[in-house]
């Protein structure tokens, strides 16, 4: 892989509220310090994170939010005092005595950009403490490893680092509805309702991040693949963890093809089961029933088991009409599309309460999470995308570069090195829309139809194309040759006669 050396700056404001100044402080506030650290990669791959904080005590009105009643209210109106640029982050300490925080917590972290943080005796403990806060809040060694696990050694990657979706300038979204068995069930589910309701806020969140396209489809006698097996106990049917794998592939040839997508597509299955096998349940790896009913495939999407409760007479007439209830569905799609972006909240410590961020879908915090990881995984991608085209060139010497290709790998080369430079001065947006530009422009100037390099053959291909052709011609051309110099020298020789 083409080397690659990033520094990652988060600008951090910590706030000392009345009573909860450390009493170890080097110098008196206001005062400036920096904690550089390094993330392992690889030899050819260095990831520096330096945190530039700042420490000072709060003005009159954060202190007046601050006496709000809880740590919500509080976060609303901090929220309006704040910087909110993008991969900042500020971080108010209480007193260890403030009821702004429940019993047992000692970080509450907001909607926006800032956490409220439990003070601690020592200026060292509390360094700690926001560590921690500022590895959730903004990117953890993981999250950067994960992006840039084409370059990681194997042995060294989590179990979740594959899970993630690939940074894509964009994504197509595809909600399916499987009735495998239509002749006992008729379903209704109002997706556009829903899509508009739940879906529409998160993707608008999104937009910053990639484009996104959403279509929905119904598939009549679609079948798992799978045989579920019968449970005599609960009278029900069981999908054990290990068949799991086996259900997707007879389902994804019905869903239609992703190979003519420009994005990556991720999809996702409501299932509601044929009558032969109702109510089916999904077991986890021990055997436990799944709470939701659902389960999830990295990078692919997820699918969902919608039981219909059986009729109460025996004599009911079929088809069954079925109401799908679209909040349920959309609460566990919402949460493996979550997932796939790598914003799920189960590795917070226990004593992190983190806001719900309501209808929008996603935090402040948790889009520059995104941000931070697909700014890195871009630049990573450009500086492999630009190697492979110069080694390309390098094989072929008589190959024709356009004006056109040249000046999108000079725009993408410039784009990098600014997308490089911003996030060295803590500028994440606009990083992140630098590392945007070089993605297209490198892979516009790799995929340019004129450096196929099918297009250039070496020379021992053209001979052995063109001999065959030439050589016949030549033969009577070069005797022609070979007799015409032979009478040249023959009429030399000969003395010319004198009259």
């Amino acid at each position: 892989a083409a080397p690659v050396q990033v520094r990652l700056v988060v600008p951090i404001v910590v706030v000392f509220g009345p009573g909860s100044v450390p009493r170890d402080l080097p110098r008196p506030l206001p005062f400036r310090d920096v904690q550089e650290m390094e993330i392992s990669v690889n030899l050819r791959t260095s990831v520096t994170s330096r945190y530039e904080m700042r420490y000072r005590s709060t003005t009159a009105q954060e202190e007046a939010a601050l006496a709000a009643a809880t740590a919500r209210e509080a976060d609303a109106a901090l929220h309006l005092l704040q910087d909110t640029t993008m991969g900042s982050l500020t971080m108010y300490v209480v007193p260890e005595t403030s009821s702004l925080l429940p019993q047992g917590i000692s970080v509450y972290v907001g909607k926006h950009r800032s956490a409220l943080v439990r003070a601690v005796g020592s200026l060292a403990a509390l360094q700690t403490r926001l560590r921690e806060v500022t590895q959730v809040m903004s990117f953890t060694a993981s999250s950067i490893a994960a992006a840039l696990s084409d370059r990681v050694p194997n042995g060294q990657l989590g179990p979740d680092a594959r899970r993630y979706l690939k940074s894509s300038l964009g994504y197509e979204i595809t909600f399916s509805l499987l009735n495998p068995d239509p002749k006992s069930h008729t379903v209704d589910w109002d997706i556009e309702g829903a899509v508009n309701r739940y879906v529409k806020p998160v993707l608008d969140r999104l937009s910053l991040v990639a484009n996104f396209s959403v279509d929905s489809q119904i598939l009549y006698y679609a079948v798992l693949g799978v045989t579920p097996r019968y449970d005599k106990e609960s009278s029900s049917f069981l999908l054990s963890a290990h068949s799991l794998p086996h259900v997707i592939n007879p389902v994804e040839a019905r869903l239609g093809s992703s190979a003519a997508s420009l994005y990556p597509v991720l999809n996702f299955l409501l299932y509601v089961p044929e009558r032969s096998h109702s109510p089916l349940y999904i077991q986890d790896k021990d055997g436990a029933p799944v709470s939701t009913n659902a389960f999830h495939s990295p990078r692919w999407g997820g699918i969902m088991v919608y039981n219909v409760e059986a009729p109460a007479s025996p004599q009911a007439s079929l088809p069954l009409h079925v109401d799908v209830d679209m909040a349920r569905v959309m609460e566990v799609f919402l949460a493996q599309l979550r997932l796939l972006f790598g914003l799920s909240r189960e590795e917070v410590p226990p004593e992190f309460l983190l806001e719900s961020p309501g209808n929008e879908g996603l935090a402040d915090w948790e889009l520059d999470h995104l941000l931070w990881a697909h700014t890195v995984e871009n630049i990573a991608t450009v500086s492999t995308t630009l190697t492979s085209l110069a080694q390309l060139l390098d094989k072929i010497g008589n190959i024709v570069i356009k004006d056109d290709v040249a000046s999108e790998v000079y725009r993408a080369v410039a784009s990098v090195q600014s997308a490089v430079t911003k996030l060295s001065l803590g500028h994440l947006n606009a990083a992140f829309q630098a590392s945007k530009e070089a993605v297209t422009s490198s892979e516009r100037a790799f995929f340019d139809p004129s450096l196929l390099h099918l297009l250039y053959f070496p020379d021992d291909q053209k001979f052995a194309i063109y001999i065959p052709l030439f050589l016949p011609m030549a033969v009577p051309i070069l005797l022609s040759l070979a007799k015409i110099v032979r009478e040249t020298r023959l009429r030399t020789k000969e003395p010319t006669k004198m009259d």
